[in-house]
């Protein structure tokens, strides 16, 4: 396409504020491992009210770390869901720990505590229970691996329904690692998204809630878990080390000092973008309600703050998304799958022999969503406009039918 697009498909949130505070880094020499980052932590730990906030560069290297400091390795199991942003996945494979798959809730695309309760039971008694929860092919340890670990995802910036996965986790003596890349702000029964396990993380590519250009924090009440992953970050340089010496295998994953200014300004006006956001998810909830075969994003009982990450609606099955997404962009209106199965991802398939129809729900949400323009600053005639032109392709779709 090269025609230019006439509503963006998202757009971060900036002032003067922001634009200042990262002119200002420019104007010392501290560019990386200065105040702004310890601010910007700081900024996390009063927001969440945890002990401890690492930020890193990205919400990838925060789940990475995570697992590091779960102690996962090679072999090990790790539950999780296939209806995500492959991040989610690859921090497990990385350490060569084997991501183990279970089908998402229809309504809000999370984890399924009720499967995820009867996997964890199975992949604990070992035997021929395990078998059917784990891929065809590409693991190791075969029955005589180990589950060591849950990693939930929040999709869409509303949170999985974590207690009864909380529960069965510890029963079984699991690590939880929340995956809240998608849900900085978004609250679970009054407790903030991100806070419910062991460790969470947040992201802040420029369609998120905040951005920072790239990055993201973790965050987490473990001192020994925090102490490990500032280390890790910071190329293995534990407390004590010189500037050459390195306790262990780290990783370049630290937040420079102009991405930490840009979050820590953002951060100020975090709840203002969140109610920007729920303003433009309720424009289109009015108008899209009105056009059939449209299903908008529905919220979970539990969930008692959403903090809207994308607006993804679902088509009715007889609607052809990919055709719909098309004619959009004909239109000059962007839309994005959201989301392709991780387990039908070509490389996943080749690893560990996935097939179409192992997921049902993942699949069927994978292959009726539809992420529309979105973000904090969208007009209201934007909304209008990208309403107006989805209805007359649901409408000539469903005549062609």
């Amino acid at each position: 396409m090269t025609h230019r697009y006439r509503v963006p498909m998202s757009s971060p949130d900036l002032t003067d504020a922001e634009r200042e505070a990262v002119a200002a880094v420019l104007r010392t020499p501290n560019l990386s491992m200065g105040g702004e980052i310890q601010a910007f932590e700081e900024a996390f730990r009063r927001y969440t009210g945890a002990r401890h906030a690492i930020g890193v560069n990205s919400g990838t290297a925060g789940l990475h770390l995570c697992v590091r400091a779960a102690g996962i390795e090679e072999g090990d199991w790790v539950l999780t869901t296939p209806f995500s942003f492959v991040a989610s996945v690859n921090v497990l494979l990385f350490e060569r720990a084997v991501p183990v798959f279970v089908d998402v809730d229809p309504l809000t695309g999370n984890m399924n505590p009720h499967l995820a309760r009867q996997a964890v039971k199975d992949l604990t008694s070992g035997g021929a229970a395990a078998r059917p929860w784990l891929p065809r092919r590409g693991f190791n340890s075969g029955t005589n691996g180990c589950l060591k670990a849950i990693l939930p995802v929040d999709v869409f910036g509303q949170p999985a329904d974590l207690e009864p996965i909380l529960e069965i986790a510890a029963h079984f003596n699991l690590k939880v690692i929340e995956d809240s890349c998608e849900a900085l702000g978004a609250e679970y029964k009054g407790c903030p998204a991100g806070r419910l396990g062991h460790m969470g993380v947040y992201a802040f590519y420029p369609n998120k809630q905040i951005t920072t250009g790239e990055g993201g924090v973790i965050v987490t009440d473990d001192e020994a878990a925090a102490n490990l992953m500032r280390a890790l970050r910071n190329q293995g340089r534990a407390p004590g080390d010189t500037w050459l010496q390195h306790t262990y295998l780290g990783y370049n994953y630290r937040l420079d000092e102009m991405s930490a200014a840009l979050g820590r300004v953002q951060m100020q006006r975090l709840d203002e973008m969140i109610a920007k956001r729920q303003r433009v998810a309720d424009w289109y909830q009015q108008r899209l309600a009105e056009i059939p075969g449209v299903e908008c994003p529905q919220v979970a009982p539990t969930t008692t703050r959403v903090s809207w990450f994308v607006y993804v609606v679902r088509f009715a099955p007889e609607l052809d998304r990919d055709q719909i997404a098309a004619e959009l962009e004909g239109q000059g209106i962007p839309a994005r799958p959201y989301f392709l199965p991780i387990h039908l991802q070509p490389y996943m398939v080749e690893r560990f022999g996935y097939q179409p129809g192992d997921f049902p729900v993942t699949e069927d949400l994978g292959r009726r969503g539809l992420a529309l323009p979105f973000s904090s600053v969208m007009s209201e005639d934007q909304v209008d406009l990208v309403c107006m032109e989805l209805n007359k392709i649901v409408q000539h779709v469903r005549k062609v039918l």
